[in-house]
């Protein structure tokens, strides 16, 4: 297949079930199973270093009969090598991971088009987080695009924001950090009107702001309906909060339950995000729309760990088309009836297969 073929087989099937927005409404295994078998062929023939080390782990367009048979792929390994369909120099954006880990090296993920990542970011964000209104006053506690062009996270909000924000949402950030009498400002002024707001951002830039609310003696009772969305975690750019302790001042702060509290999951060596229903209990489970699934392992053997054990996620997302689809995390998680919990970074033995599974990678790749 060519890679129009695979852009307008992909947005067909986001676009899919459009009246069932449920997350249990879903397309088939059958459905899925055909999308993903495509794709691994596609990426089997147009990613050379993908296509070494599957064929070292026995697995072609040939042997494969299921997602669950397509290799994952390690994310360090973007790190490491050019992983693309396209030839890089081709790529309409390059994102590029923050480079907390290996020295500062930075992972890339190269995308011919932004077409694919936009219709699944803006089809999950309404599914999950605005599934009862189209717009919302919305504040983000992020840099533009223009200030981060190779930050997934940056284009993702300013796709919030010019898909479901209203005429007066904005950003809240300066120069030197946030922008907080403009923020206090707009607050007041939303607890008064009675309209719902919604605050987005990195979870770690929600520590400074509630240091400063602290500081300053302020509370918020934003209206019914309001929301606040964090991703990230605090990856060192803030004092580190534990969960209960972090929604627990979310929720007091700003008036909003910890149900109406969401987290996103995603990285950037994917294209769909994994979305929880609330806080109310944490660690929450996260789910994720039609075109993603999740598998937990044990990296040592790649097999699936027995229904609620610790494993480390590997994620098939359909919408990362032009890279690898089936990468291996380096997040530990527990499957749930409806999705996972998200347990952090693993350690011990799971540490130790995810970096096994680097070097596997890596001597296969560039054999």
């Amino acid at each position: 297949m060519t890679q129009d073929h695979i852009i307008e087989m992909l947005l067909a099937f986001i676009a899919a079930d459009d009246d069932q927005p449920d997350t249990k409404a879903r397309a088939s295994e059958d459905a899925f199973n055909e999308v993903a078998l495509q794709l691994f062929a596609y990426q089997f023939e147009n990613n050379k270093p993908f296509r070494q080390f599957s064929v070292q782990r026995g697995r072609t367009p040939r042997t494969a009969r299921s997602w669950r048979d397509i290799p994952a792929v390690p994310i360090n390994a973007f790190k490491e090598l050019t992983l693309s369909c396209c030839p890089p120099e081709d790529a309409a954006r390059v994102f590029m991971t923050s480079g907390t880990t290996l020295g500062g090296v930075r992972g890339k993920s190269y995308h011919p088009t932004l077409s694919v990542y936009d219709a699944s970011m803006t089809r999950g964000f309404k599914q999950y987080f605005m599934p009862d209104r189209d717009r919302i006053d919305m504040g983000i506690l992020f840099p533009t695009e223009t200030i981060m062009p190779n930050s997934s996270l940056a284009h993702y909000l300013a796709l919030a924001l010019a898909h479901f924000g209203t005429s007066d949402s904005g950003y809240m950030m300066q120069d030197d950090g946030i922008a907080y009498n403009r923020l206090f400002a707009t607050l007041d002024q939303a607890q008064m009107s009675g309209t719902p707001y919604a605050m987005l951002g990195a979870s770690y830039s929600f520590v400074p702001l509630l240091d400063e609310m602290k500081r300053r003696g302020l509370s918020f009772a934003l209206p019914e309906g309001s929301r606040m969305f964090d991703t990230g975690g605090f990856k060192g750019q803030s004092r580190e909060l534990g969960l209960d302790e972090f929604y627990d001042q979310l929720a007091a702060g700003f008036g909003v339950p910890r149900e109406k509290c969401i987290n996103m999951y995603g990285m950037t060596e994917l294209s769909t995000q994994f979305y929880d229903r609330g806080n109310a209990i944490c660690p929450s489970v996260k789910s994720g729309p039609h075109w993603i699934r999740s598998r937990v392992i044990n990296p040592l053997t790649g097999e699936d760990v027995p229904f609620g054990e610790t494993g480390v996620l590997v994620h098939c997302d359909l919408a990362h088309f032009n890279i690898v689809s089936t990468i291996l995390t380096e997040d530990a998680g527990v499957e749930t009836e409806d999705g996972f919990r998200l347990l952090g970074r693993a350690d011990g033995a799971e540490a130790k297969g995810c970096s096994m599974a680097v070097e596997e990678f890596l001597k296969a790749a560039q054999a």
